[in-house]
């Protein structure tokens, strides 16, 4: 997808508007100037032209850009369109937006074949000057987290999760312990175990530690469903379909992980994925039981669709008992969050104002939208029960909100929180994102833990 090395037979590629057009074609040969007039190229947003020389071979690319869009996918059109060979960006560029459009070329480059037999065809090279690095981190740390997402449930169950963390640590000189099975009572994680006990795929709390441990530090929490049937409360078909990407979270944290190690940012990482599988046994906990958290704090169980708030109840309550300089969880929670942002726009919430004002300051300057929705202290009362603590459901308004405040009830206030609620997937293919599993909001997060965190 990249080269290193600028040929002297590279292909320049140049993005222009419908109004940057006219003075560019003023600018270039006169037989490049008449091929554009003759093709009719306007330069709509994502319409490419290839310009031959006066020998007939390419001699440059003109592609549209689209202004409404972040120039993160301005180049991630063309690795699919263009023919094999290298090119390099033309125009004076800024490093971060050079950077941005190149991180969008290599996303174009995806595809998810692991269980494709067709031989993979040779793709268009482009030149990277400079910030090789973190280009290839940022792209392959998105790229795992699609990977992960796009894997069938049948490759990847709660043990499967657990060796991809363990790969990860061994790359990149962490450490990671799991606590697995019947063991999840006796260390006190009865929730984990409660929504996992009726899968053949034992459940487990996976837990990766990196770094100085006198730096910050920082607890990802990731809800790792690897899939969810909806328990007892059965979903329907047309809902379970896609109920593999129900470990998004999980994904999303070891993306993000993978990103912090390679990079090597001046925090103390831990990472933290109850994995489980939501199945239907004998043995599957059931509608109108209580149980206990790790804080101690009781859950009647209202619905068990709604599992993922229960694991990732008793990692959160963990994670704090580390008083981390910050925690953040990602997970596919809720489908109210669809419902009120799309699919395709990460809502998040936070239990502190600063946190949530930084966030979104860094989505600005990563290009990548993401979306505060309030945690509404009212609609608490959503989540009462006459028998426990807390309902882990409440009525049909407002689900993504109710669902951030049962988590908010296992974090500390002391302790900046965030909470992403997101799809992790893309039901539309736009350029650089096919139909399939996505990384939504990793790019903003990485953004603000470098400008907080790094000097």
């Amino acid at each position: 997808m990249f080269t290193y090395e600028k040929t002297a037979t590279a292909i320049p590629i140049r993005l222009v508007t419908e109004t940057s057009l006219v003075d560019i074609k003023a600018g270039i040969y006169e037989s490049g100037r008449n091929w554009l007039t003759v093709q009719g190229y306007r330069g709509k947003p994502h319409q490419l032209c290839l310009v031959p020389d006066g020998a007939g071979r390419l001699a440059q690319v003109f592609y549209g850009l689209n202004e409404t869009e972040s120039l993160l996918w301005a180049l991630a059109g063309l690795p699919l369109q263009l023919p094999t060979g290298e090119y390099y960006l033309e125009g004076d560029w800024n490093d971060e937006d050079r950077l941005q459009m190149l991180v969008g070329w290599g996303l174009g480059t995806y595809h998810f074949d692991q269980f494709r037999s067709s031989e993979e065809s040779s793709k268009p090279l482009i030149y990277v000057s400079q910030a090789a690095a973190r280009i290839n981190a940022l792209v392959e740390a998105i790229s795992l987290v699609r990977n992960l997402i796009n894997m069938p449930a049948n490759h990847l169950m709660p043990q499967d999760l657990e060796q991809v963390a363990r790969r990860l640590a061994e790359m990149h000189d962490a450490e990671v312990e799991v606590i697995t099975g019947h063991a999840l009572l006796k260390e006190n994680f009865p929730c984990i175990h409660a929504v996992g006990r009726a899968s053949a795929h034992a459940p487990r709390l996976i837990e990766l530690n990196w770094g100085n441990q006198d730096d910050p530090l920082v607890s990802l929490i990731g809800k790792g469903v690897c899939f969810d049937t909806g328990g007892l409360d059965l979903k329907p078909s047309s809902n379970m379909r896609l109920m593999k990407k129900d470990m998004g979270g999980a994904a999303h944290v070891l993306g993000l992980a993978k990103l912090i190690m390679q990079l090597e940012l001046p925090i103390c990482l831990q990472v933290l994925i109850p994995a489980v599988d939501n199945a239907i046994s004998g043995d599957a906990f059931r509608p109108g039981d209580v149980i206990h958290t790790r804080l101690g704090k009781t859950v009647e169980i209202d619905n068990t669709d709604a599992e993922g708030r229960l694991i990732l109840c008793d990692a959160l309550a963990y994670a704090a008992e580390s008083e981390p300089d910050l925690m953040i969880d990602f997970a596919t929670l809720t489908g109210a969050a669809r419902i009120a942002m799309g699919t395709e726009i990460p809502a998040f919430f936070t239990n502190d104002r600063a946190l949530m004002q930084k966030l979104q300051a860094a989505s600005t300057v990563s290009n990548e939208l993401i979306w505060n929705l309030p945690l509404h202290k009212p609609y608490l009362e959503k989540l009462r029960s006459n028998v426990a603590d807390l309902s882990n459901s409440g009525d049909s308004y407002g689900g993504a909100i109710t669902a951030a405040l049962f988590l908010n009830e296992f974090v500390p206030a002391r302790t900046p929180w965030a909470h992403f609620d997101v799809m992790a997937w893309n039901l539309r293919a736009r350029p650089g994102r096919p139909i399939g599993g996505e990384a939504m909001g990793l790019l903003a997060v990485f953004k603000y833990l470098e400008m907080n965190f790094v000097d």
